[in-house]
């Protein structure tokens, strides 16, 4: 509820410079606020119905959104995509919902969460957890249901930082973490979860490598990041249960700038075209700066928050065990999936910021005005905030989360800047050794001409 709130007012303020006065402000605003209070009735449903029809309503307002721009060919075959796919994903929500329900013998979630033994043991476990898979999937862009989020970047870009990095794409991974008291515990569970999750994560991860919209890459690198979040509700351990409550929020805080900073480049240049851009540094300093930190907080580099919640994700990663090809190969491809994160995350600062000043940009760049800069500004300090104090800032938060998850009985984990050269530890070296060699080559490969901007791709 804090990010649906707290994103959801910077947002607002965002949107007041971002939209022209020519659009119609009242419809955007009114559906934006109709999305925020769906999604507050997903999140506070006590009546797993009820959750379903808030669910559903969610897709619905996120249809009038993407399709904003009514005008735009893309911008109506988006909403008409994520309409079709989040809409039958609710569908196939409902009727697991109708079923554990006549399971457990109530609706209540309360008894939902704690009939997990009764829904496990069930004749009807198996198309119960297919069909709550399904609705968590398309809802949150993994595989095979990831092609829905990239094309809904035709909407607003204050639309693409609160649905589509903060809030209803979030509603998936949410599900997986709140359900699995319930539903998770179980080997098809693992397999099924953190197998699509992890190939999520790499698909993604890769995908976003070779993007030139900076919108696209960013969407791409969010279904990445939701592979990871799905990956650790997998995983299933309370270890790995909170460490994806702890990147929910810190990939939310992040994201968001990034999405706002890639709406201020295109504002004030006239173009997301990472081909077009190189050097804009020199004439947007200050939103350079906060870019820099929001990619660093995306790789997972120290001092920010990413990259806490990545430490954990590796930690469980490696110590979860499971007599299975996934358990022993799964250390393996998160640290492959954390240098894709590092790669993707510097061309991002590098093809757009740094390199050859550029003269084909549509409009001269400058800043924007300092109010529609403001909320990046608030969603970057908190990135390092609670990378540098974490235990301070958000310690009580998380734990109070954990606790609405896994009971009383909270696993230990630290949130210290330093635990010592541990190999989780040793896994993020790599990782961020590796992105660096993986952005190099690809620079190298580039020949710069009046054509061809810098990049790592």
């Amino acid at each position: 509820m804090v990010l649906v709130a707290g994103i959801g007012l910077l947002v607002v303020l965002y949107a007041r410079f971002y939209m022209s006065p020519d659009d119609p402000i009242a419809r955007f605003y009114s559906s934006l606020l109709a999305f925020a209070g769906a999604m507050s009735g997903v999140l506070l449903s006590g009546n797993i119905i009820m959750l379903v029809v808030f669910w559903e309503m969610t897709s619905l307002t996120s249809f009038l959104l993407i399709g904003y721009w009514h005008h735009r060919q893309d911008a109506r075959d988006g909403a008409r995509m994520a309409l079709i796919v989040t809409g039958a994903g609710g569908l196939c929500l409902l009727v697991a919902m109708v079923l554990i329900g006549q399971i457990v013998g109530s609706y209540n979630l309360d008894t939902v969460l704690s009939s997990g033994a009764v829904i496990r043991e069930h004749v009807l476990y198996v198309p119960v957890l297919v069909l709550f898979l399904i609705g968590a999937f398309t809802k949150s862009a993994q595989f095979p249901f990831q092609f829905w989020l990239p094309n809904a970047m035709a909407a607003p870009t204050p639309v693409s930082a609160y649905l589509h990095s903060a809030t209803m794409v979030k509603a998936g991974v949410f599900l997986l973490i709140r359900f699995e008291p319930a539903l998770g515990g179980t080997d098809l569970w693992f397999q099924i979860v953190t197998g699509v999750g992890v190939l999520t994560l790499l698909i993604g991860g890769l995908a976003a490598l070779f993007q030139h919209d900076l919108k696209g890459l960013l969407a791409y690198s969010t279904i990445s990041h939701l592979g990871m979040i799905t990956a650790m509700a997998g995983i299933g351990s309370p270890l790995a249960i909170v460490a994806a409550i702890f990147h929910l929020v810190n990939h939310a805080t992040f994201k968001a700038s990034l999405f706002m900073i890639a709406g201020i480049i295109d504002h004030e240049t006239g173009t997301r075209d990472m081909r077009k851009l190189s050097g804009i540094f020199r004439y947007m300093p200050v939103t350079g700066t906060l870019a820099i930190f929001a990619s660093a907080a995306m790789a997972g580099i120290p001092l920010l928050n990413g990259f806490l919640s990545k430490e954990m994700f590796f930690e469980a990663a490696y110590d979860w065990n499971n007599p299975s090809g996934l358990d022993a190969a799964l250390p393996y491809l998160v640290t492959l999936a954390g240098a894709l994160s590092v790669a993707y995350s510097a061309r991002f600062v590098i093809s757009v910021f740094f390199g050859p000043t550029t003269k084909a940009l549509p409009k001269l760049p400058h800043e924007p005005p300092a109010l529609m800069r403001w909320p990046v500004t608030v969603l970057v300090v908190i990135c390092l905030c609670v990378g540098i104090f974490p235990a301070v800032t958000i310690g009580n938060w998380l734990g109070a989360a954990s606790t609405a998850v896994l009971g009383p009985d909270l696993p230990y984990y630290s949130l210290k800047l330093w635990h010592g050269f541990t190999i989780p530890l040793v896994m993020s070296l790599i990782a961020m050794a590796l992105g660096a060699v993986i952005c190099a080559l690809g620079w190298s490969r580039i020949e710069l001409g009046p054509e061809d901007r810098p990049s790592c791709a």
